[in-house]
């Protein structure tokens, strides 16, 4: 490192931002993911021994990733290298694989490359990191926000080890805000603070597991926060509200888009409507297409709820057509209704199942004959071929029903249909006994 390489490493520590100031300089001061890094399991143990592999980082903002992979270099005495997949490409990529491969054949020493964002390289980007990590030149690892078995190719996975990063709790956050602000080297401890209880709570909790969200905010406030006579700078609820930017972890694109929408359709199968209701107001928070979860009523409607009551379709496409008819905030109304509706009915996905069935039989057996009694009879060549012969029309006879075989002969056997004992199914299945006698009573 030279002089002037020196000199603008400590400017930057002392103008950096609180949450890279932070960043703790060992994995004794780390906090979080003791479930990976605690003493004794898989990754801590392989940083210990000093045998680390290619990995693939996967969690939230804020969890830690980067600080982790600078950690796990300090640990082992390889040299970092980072690179951004926003900014970096593979130009970037081969001139840092060509000094790691000099600095290992001259010195001996290895290189870890960390790659921010890795998901946001293309598939050729990807795969041009493979001969390079297949041989040694580098130990990759790669941060992402996103599901690594959709983002990162095959060949890259199965050459690196997965290792998820969960939200911090609570509880790490509290601690991460009390370090910052007792630090007098890198936080905030050469200044005179005081941090309400009730401020230090609302930190905590709108943080929401992310340790950067929680840094940045607690310096805006300091920052935006007037001194008294004597110096003293007390942060207090109203300054943390107004200091705070909120983010979301909510991407219509990612992870926590597919888990939110599945976690509310299961809770309506589950009957649970107060976790449905949760589920909903975090989408809506989040900014969700209010007519994407409608959709998603309309389909858990006829898959869940069904025949057991009717009445839940035609609920879930009125909140549908509300939604698109008077818009949000007010649509929040309506998909709250259609929602506990649902959660509330009794289920039944036998029309699913039905279908299904229906749709197996079609698709592994040959088109059968349809029987002459049901056939279309336009012509005279079609009735004196005997189409529509012995037909009886249903509404002639009492109760207007007609016992007949409309199955093609060869599968007239089979049935689909499997009524439910819920809710007004119930009286569908009674009514088809009565028509159909055994056929329906031996489900």
């Amino acid at each position: 490192m030279t002089l002037f390489e020196h000199r603008r490493r400590e400017i930057q520590d002392r103008i950096a931002p609180l949450a890279t100031r932070m960043r703790p300089h060992n994995l004794n001061d780390y906090v979080g993911q003791a479930h990976i890094l605690t003493p004794g399991k898989v990754l801590r143990r392989a940083i210990d021994e000093d045998r680390v592999p290619s990995m693939i980082l996967w969690g939230p903002p804020g969890s830690g990733k980067t600080t982790l992979a600078r950690l796990v270099a300090g640990a082992t005495g390889a040299h970092f290298e980072q690179l951004s997949a926003v900014t970096s490409g593979v130009k970037d990529v081969r001139a840092v694989m060509k000094l790691a491969g000099d600095r290992l054949g001259e010195t001996g020493r290895r290189t870890i490359l960390f790659i921010d964002e890795i998901h946001r390289f293309s598939k050729s980007q990807q795969d041009g990191l493979l001969p390079y990590v297949e041989d040694g030149t580098v130990t990759l690892i790669g941060a992402t926000t996103e599901n690594p078995s959709f983002e990162v190719i095959s060949p890259l996975l199965s050459r690196t080890r997965v290792y998820t990063l969960q939200p911090l709790s609570d509880e790490d956050i509290g601690r991460i805000i009390d370090r910052a602000i007792s630090n007098k080297d890198h936080g905030l401890g050469g200044e005179d603070i005081s941090l309400s209880e009730d401020a230090r709570k609302f930190l905590v909790r709108v943080a929401n597991g992310d340790a950067r969200t929680a840094l940045n905010t607690l310096e805006l406030a300091v920052e935006s926060t007037s001194r008294d006579e004597s110096g003293h700078i007390d942060i207090t609820v109203e300054t943390m509200e107004q200091s705070l930017q909120r983010q979301s972890r909510y991407d219509r694109l990612g992870d926590m888009h597919y888990d939110t929408i599945s976690a509310f359709i299961k809770s309506i199968r589950a009957s649970d409507p107060d976790a449905a209701l949760y589920y909903l107001a975090r989408m809506i928070d989040a900014g969700e297409d209010p007519v994407f979860i409608a959709r998603r009523l309309v389909i858990s409607a006829a898959e869940d709820i069904g025949l057991a009551n009717p009445n839940g379709l035609a609920v879930a496409m009125a909140a549908q057509q509300a939604v698109s008819f008077v818009g949000m905030p007010e649509g929040r109304i309506p998909l709250a209704e259609a929602t506990i509706f649902l959660a509330s009915a009794p289920k039944s996905n036998s029309a699913y199942r039905a279908i299904d069935k229906a749709l197996e039989l079609v698709r592994s057996t040959r088109d059968e004959p349809v029987p002459q009694h049901l056939r279309n009879a336009p012509t005279r060549l079609m009735k004196d071929l005997g189409y529509g012969e012995g037909y009886e029309y249903p509404h002639d006879k009492p109760g207007h029903f007609v016992r007949a075989d409309n199955l093609p002969e060869k599968i007239k056997n089979e049935r689909f249909y499997e009524p439910g004992t819920l809710g007004s199914e119930q009286a569908l299945r009674e009514r088809l006994i009565d028509w159909w006698g055994e056929r329906y009573e031996r489900l």
